[in-house]
Order: structure tokens, then C-alpha cells, then sequence
């Protein structure tokens, strides 16, 4: 009874060895045969058998722990993107940042000159309209003197006036701020690529063309690539590259359905016939007071030059009240024109105009892509044109609802935000 007691126990130690060392794996142990003669003698098992049970256990162990472990890093290396594509984001992020610095630096340099020149220039005209008017009470060698004086003062502000009228600091200043402000929200999206997802080749292409394009569209020379600033018609600001195709795609709706689709068709349709025409218009309008002003400056500072050239003659009392009166309306032009910063207004309506233009051709450009995984999330999209309208979802269901009924003989703008 005790050899059989202890067979039992060794048979279990047995047992509880194999499952300790391989965790989920069963081992069998065959008791041995009862004799049919003498006592209740028991064999006990042999070592080695044991000793097989326990590698047995190890080695599944061992292959199960290696299986997975080569599915987790196969999984691992998959979520991991290139690092030269990584490398290549931060690179053009360096840059990116670089040229904001140099816009905001350029911008505030330009805006020292629209406010020095516009001071230099009435404080000339002034000057030389008062030395005009005080030559007229003078003769002899006085007025030869005064009157040359004042000759020379308005030739100076008239040439002055004409290269700040040529170059329009002010919109060159607006044109600094709106680059610097866009390549800060490029900084920004680069950085949620590289924080959220996997940045392919594809980013890298993408970012590469918005940079380029914004060097265009906001060049920093002045010479030779400045932007027109008297242009004869009148377009949006174009600062984006062509709208590129996705290459990933979905496969359930992506948020998308038809009421969505129609609801964008007819954003579109407001955008088009309100916004964008409603900000060209007034683009329009700011040019035209603008050339006025630029070349009534100028003419009025000549003409003061040359009422004061004939100061002294038998013409002297008409020659005077040119020279004085001229000079005092180019000073109040020129006011209206860079103190008002009526280029700046320009440049404004345009930059305006280009940002409804760009809405229109994101919102079109993912209604015609046909296959609706390739379109960029709905639900986002349409969160997203809210923001940038300045509209609640329910308010942009409205706005959509509205257009529809009414068609073109609607009042409303898209935009609540300018």
C-alpha cells in the first residue's frame, strides 16, 4: 500500500511539472500494470520518460512564444514608416518655419517704409508749398532762392511718389502677412501628418509643391517677379498647387451619402454667386481708387513743381496758387492713399476672394471623385467647411436647405466670418 502511494505521488508531481512548464499543455502518465501475484508491488515510472514530458513542455513553450513574438514585430514594422520620409518632412518643416521668420521680417520692413516714405513725403510737399506761398511776399534775391527752393522740393516728392505709388508698400505689407500666416498653418499641418498616421512619399510630394507654390504666390524680390499691383483684371489669389487625387482608400461609406452630396453642391452654388463675385467686385472698386489716387499724386506734385517755376513773372499771382494749392492737394492725396492703405484693401478683397475660391475647388474636387473611399472623410469635411465659414453644422444645413428653394434670389453669404 505505501509502494502504491508513493507511485501515486510521483505520477503527479509529474503531471504538475509538465503543466507549470508549458502552461496550457497536458501530459499523460501510464500507471503501471497491478501484478497478478504477490503483493501490490508498483513499478515506478522511469526518469526518463518524466524527464521527455518536461522537454516536451518546454519546447512548445518556447515555439508558441516565438511565433508570436514574430507576428508582433511583423505588425510593428508595418506601423512604422520610412524614416527617410520622416526625415524629408522635417526638412521641409526647417524651412517652412524659415520662411515665416522671413516674411514676418520682410513684412515689418515694408511696413516701416509705407510710414516713412508717407511721412517724408508730406513733410517735403508741405515744406515746399509754404516756402512757395512765403516766396510770393518777397522779391529780389529771396525769392530767386525760395522759389527754387520750392521748384526742387516738389520735383523731389513727385519722383518719390511715383516709386512708392509703382510699389504700394502697404500691399506689399498685406502680402508678407498673408505668407506668413499661411506657411504657419502649412507648419501646422506637416506636424499633424508626422503626429497622426503614416507619412508617405506622397506627403512628402505634396508638401513639397504647397511650399513651392506659396513662393510663388508671394514672392519676396521686388524687382523683376513683384506682383502686379494695377492689374487689368481682377482674380483671385492663388496660392495652392493643383488638388491632388488620394491614394489610400476605404472601404465602408467614409461618412459620406446623398443628402451630404447635395448639401455641398448647393454650398458650392452660394459660394460661387455670392461670396467669391461679392469680394471681386469689391476688389474692383478698391483698384480703381487706387489708380486714381496713384496718379493724382504724382500729376498734382508736377504741377505745383511747375506753377512755382514761374514764380516772379508777369504770371506770378496765378503761379503762386498753383504751387500752393497743388502742393496741398497732392499732401491730402497721398494721405488718402498710404494713410488709407487703400492698396492693402486691395489686396485684402483678392486674398478674401482667393480663400472661397480654394473652398470651392476642395468641395468640387471631392464630389468628383466617384469612388467615395478615396474622398476625404464626410462627416470631417463637413465639420470642416463649417469652421471655415464660421457656421454650426445645423447652420450649414440651412444655408444649403435655403439655396435650394430659393435658388439665385438668395440673400444670404456663405461666409459669417468676413
Amino acid at each position: 500500500m505505501a509502494s502504491l502511494q508513493s507511485s501515486s505521488v510521483i505520477g503527479s508531481l509529474a503531471y504538475s511539472s509538465g503543466r507549470c512548464r508549458r502552461g496550457m499543455t497536458k501530459a499523460t502518465i501510464n500507471m503501471p500494470k497491478l501484478g497478478r501475484t504477490g503483493g501490490l508491488s508498483l513499478r515506478p515510472p522511469a526518469r526518463d520518460l518524466v524527464q521527455e514530458v518536461m522537454d516536451m513542455g518546454i519546447g512548445l513553450t518556447a515555439a508558441t512564444t516565438s511565433h508570436v513574438e514574430k507576428k508582433y514585430q511583423s505588425r510593428t514594422v508595418s506601423n512604422v514608416s520610412d524614416p527617410m520620409v520622416i526625415a524629408k518632412l522635417h526638412a521641409i518643416m526647417e524651412a517652412v518655419a524659415d520662411r515665416v521668420e522671413m516674411h514676418k521680417n520682410i513684412g515689418e520692413q515694408r511696413d516701416n517704409w509705407n510710414s516713412l516714405l508717407l511721412t517724408s513725403i508730406n513733410a517735403i510737399t508741405l515744406t515746399a508749398a509754404t516756402m512757395a506761398g512765403i516766396a510770393a511776399t518777397n522779391v529780389g534775391g529771396p525769392l530767386m532762392a525760395l522759389k527754387l527752393s520750392s521748384t526742387l522740393m516738389y520735383l523731389a516728392a513727385t519722383g518719390m511718389l511715383v516709386v512708392m505709388n509703382k510699389i504700394q508698400p502697404s500691399q506689399l505689407v498685406e502680402e508678407q502677412r498673408n505668407a506668413a500666416r499661411l506657411f504657419k498653418q502649412l507648419h501646422c499641418q506637416i506636424q499633424t501628418t508626422l503626429s497622426s498616421g503614416n507619412p508617405n512619399t506622397s506627403d512628402v510630394e505634396e508638401a513639397m509643391e504647397k511650399v513651392l507654390a506659396l513662393d510663388k504666390a508671394y514672392p519676396l524680390p521686388l524687382i523683376g517677379v513683384m506682383l502686379e499691383k494695377f492689374p487689368e483684371i481682377v482674380e483671385p489669389a492663388v496660392w495652392w498647387p493643383q488638388q491632388r487625387k488620394r491614394r489610400e482608400r476605404r472601404t465602408d461609406g467614409n461618412g459620406w451619402s446623398l443628402e451630404l452630396e447635395e448639401e455641398m453642391r448647393e454650398i458650392v452654388g452660394v459660394l460661387k454667386r455670392k461670396d467669391t463675385e461679392d469680394y471681386l467686385r469689391l476688389g474692383k472698386i478698391a483698384l480703381k481708387v487706387n489708380k486714381i489716387l496713384s496718379i493724382s499724386g504724382p500729376l498734382l506734385t508736377g504741377i505745383a513743381a511747375f506753377g512755382t517755376a514761374f514764380m516772379g513773372s508777369s504770371h506770378a499771382p496765378w503761379a503762386t496758387i498753383v504751387g500752393v494749392v497743388a502742393g496741398a492737394m497732392a499732401s491730402v492725396v497721398n494721405t488718402m492713399e498710404h494713410g488709407g492703405q487703400v492698396g492693402m484693401v486691395f489686396e485684402m478683397y483678392r486674398s478674401n476672394a482667393g480663400f472661397f475660391r480654394l473652398m470651392e475647388e476642395t468641395i468640387e474636387s471631392n464630389l468628383n471623385e466617384r469612388d467615395v473611399g478615396r474622398r476625404e472623410n464626410g462627416e470631417l469635411f463637413e465639420m470642416k467647411v463649417a469652421l471655415q465659414l464660421g457656421r454650426s453644422l445645423s447652420g450649414l444645413k440651412n444655408l444649403a436647405a435655403s439655396s435650394s428653394k430659393k435658388g439665385e434670389a438668395i440673400d444670404e453669404f456663405a461666409s459669417k466670418l468676413f
